[in-house]
């Protein structure tokens, strides 16, 4: 790990916005970042997806994993190096990465199905999300933003899932409990984590399902287990 004690302190500048010097000064003092630098990683959320899958060990050589949300690959970098088939989509460009390919859309676009039905050559063992709605630094209207879009992916399921899989959904805190009561229909096991490599400052918050049923998933109660 970097040390934290040798702290980079930048400077405003002129035209610069002072988000934006802070955003560079918090960048340049991540850890993560700097870890993602020197290990090859294209993002530092790779670490987020590690440290997941080091604890419930969702990867596995020749799977095949859908990410939605690709753009720029940490996740699907994370993925192709265990051994898995990746495809990824994403509204903005990804760079060409091995063992992985990616579609540039709306993964919601029903014109976009088929041509990741192609791309996947079958059903996915494992659909990562690292999407998220645009913050509007209002929490209730955030929370109902991540709890849409968690429901979104989960619509997503029964056509791109294959029995017996699961899904790793990004989320905010007051999100995961309609998600979660949702998912526990459809999957024999639902999860909460909140990996080490999540700024403190963030909210977000990780459901993963397990052992996909089958069928829909409709609303249902029961809160998830936390670990």
């Amino acid at each position: 790990m970097p040390d934290r004690s040798l702290k980079v302190r930048v400077r405003s500048a002129k035209g610069r916005r002072l988000s934006s010097t802070r955003w560079l000064e918090r960048q340049l003092n991540d850890p993560y970042v700097q870890r993602a630098r020197k290990e090859g990683y294209r993002s530092r959320a790779a670490y987020k997806l590690l440290e997941i899958d080091a604890r419930l060990h969702l990867l596995r050589r020749g799977m095949r994993v859908l990410d939605l949300g690709s753009a720029p690959g940490g996740w699907a970098q994370v993925a192709a190096r265990r051994g898995a088939r990746v495809v990824g989509v994403d509204l903005l460009p990804v760079e060409p990465l091995a063992g992985a390919s990616f579609l540039r859309g709306d993964v919601f676009d029903p014109a976009l199905e088929g041509r990741i039905e192609a791309a996947l050559a079958g059903r996915a063992d494992l659909i990562l999300s690292d999407l998220a709605a645009s913050a509007t630094g209002q929490r209730a209207v955030d929370r109902l933003r991540a709890e849409a879009l968690g429901d979104l992916v989960l619509d997503l399921v029964p056509r791109f899932l294959a029995d017996g899989g699961a899904v790793l959904i990004k989320l905010v805190r007051g999100a995961e409990n309609g998600v979660a009561a949702r998912a526990r229909a459809s999957f024999g096991r639902v999860r909460l984590l909140r990996p080490e490599a999540t700024r403190k400052e963030s909210s977000e918050i990780y459901l993963v399902a397990e052992r996909y049923k089958g069928g829909e998933a409709p609303a249902a109660a029961g809160p998830a287990d936390h670990v």
